[in-house]
């Protein structure tokens, strides 16, 4: 069975009292939900072009994939329940001790996004979860015009 995915990227990523606010986007729709800021933070440096004195956990995790011959090929938001998103990441890995190995494991969406920006891998959403998203491109104007949410 084939599954409809909805192709997202991250639009803005907002800190917040309790945490980090990430804006998913598909061009149409926006939608919103809260990670831990260390995540948000480590998302943040990839997409506004910053490099860390030192490794963060994930690029930590890239260079171990890079050393094992593999890549991060996309990711999937799978479901949405109680407002706990839920995904998967998907691994493929090819080397000379073994034949090409996909892998699919289950992660959390911050994480799969922090790996997804660093290997510019696709961000999918599972189309029946992202239509019960509510749009949320009104807050994210709203806080536009206060001069937050640029990024």
């Amino acid at each position: 069975m084939k599954v409809d995915l909805v192709q997202v990227e991250p639009i803005a990523l907002l800190p917040t009292q309790a945490g980090c606010a990430v804006f998913l986007g598909d061009g149409k729709k926006v939608i919103v939900f809260y990670i831990e800021p260390a995540i948000g933070a480590s998302i943040n440096a990839v997409l506004s072009g910053q490099k860390p004195p030192r490794p963060l956990t994930h690029d930590l995790f890239v260079q171990v994939l890079d050393a094992f011959g593999a890549k991060v090929t996309h990711v999937v938001i799978s479901r949405v329940e109680n407002e706990v998103f839920y995904a998967h990441l998907y691994l493929s890995a090819e080397n000379e001790i073994m034949e090409k190995k996909v892998i699919d494991a289950d992660a959390r969406p911050s994480d799969c996004i922090a790996l997804a920006v660093r290997q510019e891998a696709p961000i999918m959403f599972v189309r029946e979860a992202w239509d019960e998203q509510p749009d949320m491109s009104h807050v994210l104007d709203e806080l536009r015009e206060q001069g937050l949410g640029e990024g």
